[in-house]
């Protein structure tokens, strides 16, 4: 077990499935990417630099792909979604957009390469 999978234990059964879809896409765009830590969150980390962390908050939950850069990259698909400089905020009953996701992650990827 990794930091992502203990962190997916605890959650109730909604919160893990909108939790675990945004990992699960984020995988399918960086497949190398290991469960570690950013900023004490559970993350997906790429080549030793945090990637893209998901966690359950108390109103909603948290998207932080550790880069405003990358929400930005997104911004067109992200009208009407919660969020801010380093955070994108959802519901599980509203999902975001896959194609968001998978921009916001490969941005991020392609900083962490330079």
């Amino acid at each position: 077990m990794g930091t992502i999978d203990d962190y997916l234990a605890d959650l109730d059964p909604d919160d893990r499935e909108a939790v675990e879809r945004v990992y699960d896409i984020a995988r399918e765009v960086v497949p190398e990417a290991e469960q570690g830590k950013g900023y004490g969150m559970p993350a997906l980390v790429h080549h030793g630099k945090s990637l893209i962390s998901v966690m359950r908050a108390k109103n909603h939950i948290g998207v932080y792909p550790f880069s405003p850069a990358a929400i930005e990259a997104a911004a067109d698909m992200l009208v009407g979604v919660d969020r801010d400089k380093g955070t994108v905020r959802f519901q599980p009953e509203t999902p975001l957009r896959e194609d968001a996701i998978r921009r916001m992650v490969a941005f991020r990827r392609d900083q962490i390469d330079g």
